[in-house]
C-alpha cells in the first residue's frame, strides 16, 4: 500500500512539474496554431474574392490562395515546434533523405503533380470549358496538382491524372459541345425546302450559338434519301435534354411541311424453281 501511494505521489508530481514548466509553451504553442489558421483563412478568403472582383482566372486564383493558405500553416506550425524548443533542421534533414529514398517509389504521382503545374501555368483549359481527352469528355469542375476533375451532364464525376492529360490531344470547346447529325429526305422533296425548315426549327431555340452559326446543308446523296447535315453547338450542361428536343422540333416541322422522311427501301426478286429449270 505505502509503494502505491508513493507511485500516485510520484505522478502526481511528475504531471504537476509539467504545467508548471511547460504550461506557458503549450498554451503560446495553442494559440500561434489558431491564429496561423484564422490568419491563413482569411487571407485566403481576400485573395479568393479580391481575383474575383479582378476577374482573374479561377484555376490559378485557387491555386494561388490555396498555395499561401498553406504556407501561412506550416509556418505557424514550425514556430508551435520552437514553443517546445524543438529545432527543425533534424526534421527537413529526414524529409530530404525520405524524399529522395521515395521518389523512385512515387514517380507517377509526382509526375502528375509536374503535370498539374504544367496546366495551371499554360492554362489549355480552365474551370467551366468543355474538353475531350481521348475517350473522355466532360465539364472542368476542378484543376488539382495531381487530378483534374471533370463532371459530365448526369452528375457524375471523372477524375483524370494530369499525366494523361499533358502531351496528348485535347479538345476544348469551352462551354459548349457541338451536334453533328443526318437528316435523310425523300428524293422527291425539295432539298431547299427542307434545308428552310431546318434552320426554323432550329432558330426556335436559345440554347442553341449563335457564334458560331448552325450549318445547314446537303452533305451526302444516299441510296435512298438526300442525307441534309446539320451541325450546331449546345451548352455541355443541357447537351442531352437540348438534343432531345431540337429532333423533335425537326421531325414535327418536316412533317407539317409535307417533307417525307423516307426509310430504306430494298427490291427483292423472288425467281422459282420453274423457272429455274427453264433457264
Amino acid at each position: 500500500m505505502p509503494d502505491e501511494i508513493g507511485a500516485i505521489q510520484n505522478l502526481v508530481n511528475t504531471v504537476v512539474n509539467f504545467f508548471v514548466n511547460y504550461s506557458f509553451q503549450v498554451i503560446g504553442a495553442i494559440l500561434v496554431l489558431i491564429v496561423g489558421v484564422i490568419v491563413a483563412r482569411s487571407l485566403a478568403s481576400f485573395l479568393m474574392k479580391l481575383f474575383e472582383r479582378k476577374h482573374f482566372d479561377i484555376t490559378l486564383s485557387k491555386f494561388a490562395t490555396a498555395a499561401v493558405k498553406g504556407t501561412i500553416i506550416g509556418f505557424a506550425i514550425l514556430v508551435a515546434l520552437g514553443k517546445f524548443g524543438i529545432t527543425i533542421a533534424p526534421f527537413i534533414a529526414a524529409l530530404a533523405a525520405l524524399a529522395f529514398g521515395a521518389s523512385f517509389a512515387i514517380q507517377g504521382p509526382l509526375s502528375n503533380y509536374g503535370a498539374g503545374l504544367v496546366i495551371i501555368l499554360t492554362r489549355p483549359f480552365v474551370v467551366g470549358n468543355t474538353i475531350k481527352v481521348g475517350e473522355v469528355s466532360g465539364i472542368v469542375e476542378e484543376v488539382k496538382l495531381g487530378a483534374t476533375i471533370l463532371t459530365d451532364e448526369d452528375g457524375v464525376k471523372i477524375t483524370i491524372p494530369n499525366k494523361h492529360i499533358v502531351g496528348e490531344i485535347l479538345y476544348n470547346s469551352e462551354e459548349c459541345k457541338i451536334v453533328e447529325e443526318l437528316v435523310g429526305v425523300s428524293y422527291e422533296s425539295n432539298p431547299e425546302e427542307a434545308i428552310r425548315v431546318i434552320k426554323n426549327a432550329l432558330d426556335g431555340f436559345q440554347e442553341i450559338s449563335k457564334d458560331p452559326m448552325p450549318r445547314v446543308g446537303i452533305q451526302e446523296f444516299g441510296d435512298s434519301s438526300i442525307n441534309i447535315g446539320v451541325r450546331y453547338w449546345i451548352p455541355t450542361k443541357t447537351y442531352f435534354e437540348t438534343l432531345y428536343r431540337v429532333n423533335l422540333a425537326v421531325y414535327k416541322q418536316l412533317k407539317q411541311a409535307n417533307i417525307e422522311i423516307p426509310f430504306p427501301q430494298r427490291d427483292i426478286h423472288v425467281v422459282s424453281r420453274s423457272q429455274e429449270s427453264k433457264v
